[in-house]
C-alpha cells in the first residue's frame, strides 16, 4: 500500500513536470538563442522536447492510474524496472551530461540542480524498489 501510494505521488509530479516542459522554450529564448541553428536543429529541439513531455506525462497517468498494478503485478514490476532504470539514467545525467559550470555559483541554478538531484534519486529508488519487489 505503502509504494502504491509513492507512485501515486511521483505521478502527479511526473504529470506537473509534463506540463512545465510547454514553457520551456520562452524560458530559455529558444526563438533567439536557436535562431542560428538549421532548421532542422530547431525543429529537433521542439519536436524532442514535446515527445520527452509526452513520455513523461504518460509515464505520471500510468502512476496516478495503474499504481496498484505496478506494484502487485509481474508485468507491473518488470514495467517499475525498466522505469527506475530510465530515471536511475537520468539521475546520472544530470552529474555528467550537464557541467557544472551551469550551476555552480549560482544560487537558483544551484537550488534547481539540488531539487532535481533529489527528485530523480527519488523517482528511480522508488521505481526500482518496486521493480524488485521490495
Amino acid at each position: 500500500m505503502m509504494m502504491q501510494l509513492q507512485l501515486e505521488l511521483i505521478g502527479g509530479l511526473l504529470v506537473a513536470l509534463a506540463l512545465l516542459h510547454a514553457g520551456f522554450g520562452r524560458y530559455f529564448h529558444w526563438r533567439r538563442e536557436l535562431a542560428p541553428l538549421s532548421l532542422i536543429n530547431r525543429q529537433l529541439m521542439h519536436v524532442h522536447t514535446f515527445f520527452v513531455a509526452l513520455a513523461v506525462g504518460l509515464m505520471g497517468v500510468l502512476c496516478l492510474t495503474s499504481a496498484a498494478e505496478l506494484v502487485g503485478t509481474p508485468l507491473g514490476r518488470r514495467v517499475a524496472l525498466g522505469l527506475g532504470l530510465f530515471w536511475l539514467a537520468r539521475l546520472l545525467a544530470q552529474f555528467f551530461g550537464y557541467s557544472a559550470a551551469l550551476w555552480r555559483g549560482k544560487r537558483f541554478e544551484t537550488i534547481i540542480h539540488v531539487l532535481f538531484s533529489v527528485l530523480w534519486t527519488y523517482v528511480s529508488a522508488v521505481f526500482l524498489l518496486v521493480g524488485l519487489g521490495k
